[in-house]
């Protein structure tokens, strides 16, 4: 068979315009003339954001301490040493005194820093029930394999919530006191804890078990809480709308950090007197200090931050559009150079042709 122009094939396609990519198109010649301005401006775009990022990033206030408990960091040290060589410390109370000389200006957040902590690791991340969170009673009872070797208790019994996110819950606490005269009684400064999960999570992801006889309790019941827990899942808290799975603090902890060191929100200040930030004098932050990181080498802080419109302090994102910005003008001149000077050099060859 002789193949012909004029002979549709079973594959050939249809002759039109578009199959046969006919269709009118508009590819722009890169010249100096348009290549240059375009780095030149994106450059000075870049610059300009990055300038402003940058300096809003280092417009915001912080104040941070270590409470870890190295020598020389205050009273908590003696909560380090007496948690020394202990799996399971005792719980200890410290405090860190700071004085303010000049307002804080709100909202004031407060947040807890730990450090060496690598909650990226895959068995680390996998190791969570979604389903027994999301408060299924069939999951509740059959934890899946993940969350292996934190699946079942000693005694057989199904662990509530399983997996080592949950067994490694940050259960440190902080209250904060201002003195409002020097010398006189130190006045508590309210926390709002509410608010402080991603509204996904909080609305979304976690769910508690359906009550037996309107009571949570018994509806764990037949559970057992993670290794390192020294109270259920369900008495996380008194207040019945924020116990159990979920519970704010449980919530923001679950969700895990991609860096070693990380920042999770604790709390607000926003109420109060305290509303528009926190006044001039001194301050008691009083500590808790429940979790241990020596076994890892990580440290622990205490971070008071206020904010602006692009969030909370990170001057990365600033530097990172000022170097894009300053590659982008140095190219243009290095391509301007270049384009000066093969220039002449073309224009020699035309007049001698």
């Amino acid at each position: 068979m002789t193949w012909s122009v004029t002979a549709r094939g079973a594959h050939q396609p249809d002759n039109t315009a578009f199959t046969q990519q006919r269709l009118p198109a508009w590819q722009p010649l890169l010249s100096a003339s348009i290549t240059l301005p375009l780095f030149f401006c994106a450059g000075l775009a870049f610059i300009g954001l990055g300038l402003g990022l940058y300096y809003t990033s280092n417009g915001i206030k912080e104040l941070e301490y270590d409470y870890t408990g190295t020598s020389g960091t205050g009273n908590c040290s003696m909560c380090a040493a007496a948690a020394e060589g202990r799996a399971s410390p005792p719980s200890c109370q410290c405090a860190w005194y700071f004085s303010l000389s000049e307002f804080f200006q709100g909202p004031v957040f407060l947040y807890y820093e730990l450090s060496n902590f690598y909650q990226n690791y895959r068995r680390y991340v996998v190791s969570r029930d979604n389903e027994q969170l999301s408060g299924l009673p069939s999951a509740l009872r059959h934890p899946i394999n993940d969350c292996a070797p934190y699946q079942f208790s000693a005694a057989g019994l199904p662990i509530a919530p399983c997996g080592a996110i949950a067994n490694s819950l940050f259960n440190d606490s902080f209250s904060l006191w201002h003195q409002r005269q020097a010398g006189g009684l130190y006045v508590e400064v309210p926390l709002d804890r509410t608010g402080i999960a991603w509204w996904s999570d909080y609305h979304v992801k976690f769910r508690n078990p359906p009550l037996v006889n309107g009571s949570l309790a018994l509806a764990f019941q037949g559970t057992a809480p993670p290794p390192n827990w020294h109270r259920p899942v369900y008495d996380l808290s008194p207040d019945p709308n924020n116990t159990g799975f979920i519970n704010q603090d449980f919530v923001v902890w679950m969700r895990t950090a991609a860096l070693p060191t990380f920042r999770k929100l604790y709390a607000r200040i926003r109420q109060g007197n305290y509303s528009a930030g926190l006044p001039r004098g001194a301050y008691r932050v009083s500590i808790t200090n429940n979790y241990p990181v020596g076994a890892f080498g990580g440290q622990k802080r205490i971070i008071f931050s206020s904010i602006s419109w692009m969030g909370g302090r990170n001057p990365f994102l600033g530097i990172a559009y000022l170097v894009v910005g300053s590659l982008c003008i140095l190219m243009g001149f290095v391509m301007l150079v270049v384009y000066i000077r093969y220039q002449d050099q073309n224009d020699d060859e035309a007049d001698e042709e």
